[in-house]
């Protein structure tokens, strides 16, 4: 049907909603996309900053990421020599003194490379070589215990306004050994291990240079800290967190009160700022030039949504502190692998870490308020830094940040939900006494009801189309995400824009043939009004269970939600106002009762009976009645019948334009019927044929509603939802189910293209057929393509276990099975074998399957003998000796392992104590033993083939039985897979897996040898 042209280049017709809705979509999304996936450029003075250097940063990883560092490897010693070195060619390089503390040597020593007076004056830096601390500690949920030696390295650097004395040597006790002022300092912490299938250039490479570079940032002149830094290079964050335990032993660990934890989980991109303890502490990361973060991957890691830890859980957690997490964290198919490499990040990376550590860490050490000094120094074994609020944060395309209380967006929450609901119904209450409330107007009587022919407002028409819509493109994106989880459920790991342009194409094209139809049959002036009502009405109740969230469980991921109702309710606003245009209900009644009297034929024209003087005091300045049909009440069939030549007045087909127009049917002059026409009202024209009252109705204000409404939505969330695409999209490979990943997709699709629902209707043909072709062909590519790639490899996960009884071993690669089992016939090991999968023996790959078979016999510790075979050498690969205390539930292990520094002991029934020789005495925050006992210790030592001596007590299974033993298994780990020829299974693996796959370590050893023992 053709409408009538308008020359507003904003008015409400198809062209100019079609042009700006999808120029302003188009423009967004772009953005969105390019902030998520390009990292701002470093700079180009390799030295922006005095004491920095980007060359220098890219150098050192370079040199950390060289080779498999893990703590339970030859090259993590070198990396800690190395890094010992490094700190000293820093602080040589910023001509400053410093102390070197070695626990190892027992030494004290000071050097100077700065001529003054007082040399004996405390040193601005201390460097703490530390090989003394240890720590044993519980997991009560996995009933295991770990005993950890640490070998971190600390570097202290004296605030301005710290205690000038060497405090943490003045005291035995921890828990007293802190500056006498109370005034805690910043503790920055990296982890320089890697897994032992990974280079650990994200994880954490970029994290430790970065650390090397605020210690020669702020040992540089001119730019001491007000508040002391401590840097923090802890070994052993790949098991259990253990290096930031082991710190938690020494007297520095009581000094700091915030912290900032730097990390990696990805292989490049941005660092995410992704977790932070308080409002308090998360300002000071406003000032990173290039804000990247997001509360709601705080509340993903609160929820137990993501199953990975970092070290922020042993600082804020077990020590008390206040601090951040700031990390990369995608493509998570490249953690832990040989991706994860100085070829797979880029300087660009490096400096967007590098400089938002620089600008929080600076914000924290300046800050010379007491908000993060509680009363006190230490509470129960902890540093007592106070207590902060709960913080909502979120970046605007990378480049601003927000962050405000929590208690300010429920407040804002609250009032929402209170006030929004009661302006509306203030707004209805005045239309209605000033007779404009067309919403829900089905007709009006010139007089009274008495009339014999009302005037139909129809402005019930279009109420229920918007809901309508909704359901059904809801429900087909909802319904595709089940059918690509049952058809192809992990094609989102290498296509994840491909599940996005499905759902968003489905729901636009199916969403635009309803509405565009709709329109068609029945046109209504009120359905942009009435699709802002629906989305109002649902916005308020995921309001309101958004507000309980946080009202009750501190859930702050819903903050996009509180702006996009606010957005919802500003628009709707905008219709309700735009009705005060309208006409008085009463006077649009009696000026269509005049035209209709206007335009019967002569022979049935009656005189008026009431004074139309008064109706034209009400008459406003408009455009000719010419295209008015003579009454808007419902059509009959026939006129449901439109084509492209159909009158656009669809009344009595003898009223056509040419008894109106200029060629109006001419009466004698004088006749009453003449008189009346002179009198004929006009009313503006309507849009197409849209409700005749509708032409008094302004055609721009849809504009601001547009950009009131889905700019906002758009931003915020968008970026969410790409968040969550890309912290979940890979998880299925650890075995996260695939459905919640492709719902979360649908229901940010949805909410993304939700603000058009009002506009939709006046788009053109064009682009719904464009995102139509759209849908249908990703869907086809979404269920039959090949879910990985060489770009996006399935993560599988190795380990080898050799019986030392027996010399069996068995090789396993852990993952999805079907996967894994067409990656395991690749082995040459394994051809003729009988693959055996099965549930794997860790918690944490619940979901995944084991797959095993006999592999080629590992190379882990040099052979005294060569021309021993090797089977026959296995059993001096470890050793041990029981000594049980007679008649009682207790006995000493003493075990070994050659060429290791870690071994295990699991128990056929869970011991009630345990002891370690030379273990520190458990305090309050750690326990050795859990309330539910231990089946498994873990032992970690800091000298290679130096063994333990474990105390263990276990409790009789009945009274009378004192003499009941305690079976169980011995096991020693290796991780070192650095040298060729090693574990030639593992390099199996790699040379013949398929190019889509990519090998990951399963636990902390490559190679697990076992003895079984009675006690």
């Amino acid at each position: 049907m053709a409408h009538q042209k308008s020359r507003n280049p904003f008015a409400f017709t198809p062209l100019p909603v079609t042009v700006i809705t999808t120029v302003i979509y188009i423009g967004l999304v772009a953005g969105l996309l390019a902030t998520h996936l390009v990292v701002p450029p470093a700079p180009k003075d390799p030295t922006p900053l005095k004491g920095i250097n980007i060359t220098e940063a890219w150098g050192d990883l370079q040199r950390i990421s060289n080779g498999f560092h893990p703590y339970n490897s030859h090259r993590n010693d070198d990396v800690r020599n190395w890094l010992l070195l490094r700190i000293e060619a820093i602080l040589r390089r910023n001509d400053i003194r410093w102390n070197t503390e070695s626990t190892q040597a027992q030494r004290r020593g000071i050097h100077s490379y700065k001529t003054a007076k007082n040399t004996t004056a405390p040193a601005p830096v201390t460097v703490f070589n530390d090989m003394t601390s240890n720590v044993t500690f519980s997991t009560s949920s996995a009933n295991q215990s770990v005993y950890f030696e640490g070998t971190n390295i600390m570097v202290y650097i004296r605030g301005t306004e710290d205690d000038k004395s060497d405090w943490w040597n003045m005291h035995k006790s921890l828990k007293t050994s802190r500056p006498n002022s109370g005034r805690g300092g910043v503790l920055v912490n990296a982890h320089y291990d890697s897994v032992s299938t990974g280079y650990g250039a994200t994880d954490d490479g970029v994290g430790t240079v970065t650390v090397l570079q605020l210690i020669s940032y702020f040992t540089s002149p001119g730019n001491r800290p007000t508040r002391g830094i401590v840097a923090l290079l802890n070994n052993g964050e790949e098991d259990y967190l253990n290096g930031a335990r082991a710190f938690m032993q020494h007297p520095i660990s009581q000094f700091p009160h915030t912290f900032l934890n730097l990390e990696g989980a990805g292989a490049g991109g941005r660092a995410a700022m992704f977790r932070s303890t308080d409002t308090e502490v998360t300002r000071s990361y406003t000032k990173s030039p290039y804000p990247f973060a997001n509360v709601v991957s705080r509340d993903g890691f609160e929820r137990g949504l993501i199953r990975s830890q970092t070290d922020y859980v042993v600082f804020n957690g077990e020590l008390g502190l206040r601090g951040l997490d700031v990390a990369f964290f995608e493509p998570r198919s490249q953690y832990h692998t040989t991706e994860d490499s100085a070829r797979e990040t880029s300087v660009n990376s490096l400096w967007h870490m590098l400089s938002a550590a620089i600008a929080t860490t600076e914000g924290l050490a300046s800050d010379t308020s007491s908000e993060f000094d509680g009363e006190g120094s230490v509470r129960k074994g902890r540093v007592n830094a106070g207590h902060g609020t709960d913080a909502v944060w979120f970046d605007i395309f990378g480049r601003a940040f927000a962050v405000f209380r929590l208690h300010t967006l429920f407040a804002l929450s609250v009032t929402l939900l209170v006030v929004t609901p009661i302006l509306l119904i203030a707004l209805s209450f005045i239309l209605g006494r000033v007779d404009k409330y067309y919403l829900f107007s089905r007709k009006k009587y010139v007089h009274s009801s008495d009339d014999d022919e009302p005037v139909y407002l129809n402005g019930w028409r279009g109420f229920f189309r918007f809901p309508t819509a909704f359901v059904v493109s809801t429900a087909a994106v909802v319904g595709l995400s089940y059918l690509t989880t049952k058809i192809n459920p992990y094609i989102v790991y290498s296509s994840q824009y491909a599940i996005w342009s499905m759902m968003l194409a489905t729901w636009f094209s199916i969403t635009w043939f309803i509405l565009r139809g709709a329109d068609a049959m029945r046109p209504s002036a009120l359905f942009r009004t009435y699709s802002l009502i629906w989305m109002y009405i649902g916005t308020y109740l995921i309001l309101v269970a958004v507000t309980v969230g946080e009202n009750m469980f501190q859930i702050a991921g819903g903050y996009f939600m509180v702006i996009y109702f606010a957005a919802v309710f500003a628009a709707l606003l905008i219709s309700y106002l735009e009705l005060f245009a309208l006409p008085k209900k009463s006077a649009y009644v009696q000026q269509q009762s005049i035209i209709d009297e206007a335009h019967r034929p002569i022979d049935e024209a009656t005189p008026l009976t009431h004074d139309t003087g008064s109706i034209r005091s009400n008459r406003p300045i408009t455009s000719s009645s010419a295209h008015q049909k003579p009454r808007d009440e419902p059509r009959t069939d026939e006129e449901d019948e439109a084509t492209e030549t159909t009158s656009l007045l669809r009344g009595d087909p003898n009223q056509s334009f040419a008894r109106y127009g200029d060629h109006r049917q001419s009466v004698d002059e004088g006749t009453e019927h003449d008189a009346i026409a002179q009198e004929e009202p006009s009313l503006p024209p309507p849009y197409g044929e849209e409700q005749a009252w509708s032409g008094y109705l302004p055609r721009w204000t849809w504009l601001f509603q547009f950009l009131l409404l889905a700019p906002i939505v758009l931003i915020l969330v968008g970026q969410t939802g790409l968040l969550l695409t890309s912290a979940l999209y890979q998880t299925p490979a650890d075995g996260s189910p695939p459905l919640p990943i492709y719902l979360a997709i649908a229901v940010f699709s949805v909410l993304l293209l939700a603000p058009l629902g009002p506009f939709v209707h006046r788009f053109g043909y064009q682009i719904p057929t464009f995102l139509f072709s759209v849908a249908v062909g990703t869907c086809v590519y979404n269920l039959t393509a090949f879910p990985f790639s060489p770009n996006a490899r399935l993560k599988v996960y190795f380990v080898q276990h050799v019986d030392l009884d027996t010399g069996i071993n068995t090789v396993s690669l852990t993952g999805l099975e079907d996967y894994v089992r067409d990656i395991v016939a690749e082995m040459p090991s394994a051809a003729g074998q009988e693959i055996r999968c099965g549930a794997p023996d860790y918690a944490a790959r619940s979901g995944l399957s084991k797959c095993m078979w006999e592999g080629i016999a590992p190379n882990v510790v040099p052979l005294a003998h060569p021309e021993i075979p090797l089977e026959k050498g296995y059993q001096d690969w470890l050793s041990y000796n029981i000594t049980r205390v007679e008649n009682v539930t207790e006995a000493v292990i003493s075990l070994k392992g050659k060429n290791t520094r870690a071994c295990r002991l699991y128990f056929d029934r869970s011991i009630e104590d345990l002891r370690v020789e030379g273990s520190v005495a458990s305090d309050a925050t750690h326990e050795a033993v859990g309330e539910n006992g231990s089946t498994e210790v873990r032992l970690w030592s800091r000298e290679w083939g130096r063994g333990w001596n474990v105390t263990v007590k276990w409790k009789a299974e009945a009274e009378g039985r004192k003499g009941e033993g305690l079976d169980g298994r011995v096991v020693c780990l290796w991780s070192d897979a650095n040298e060729s020829g090693v574990i030639p299974a593992l390099e199996e693996v790699r040379m013949f897996m398929p190019r889509w796959a990519q090998v990951s370590k399963l636990g902390d050893g490559l190679v697990e040898g076992s003895k079984r023992f009675a006690a």
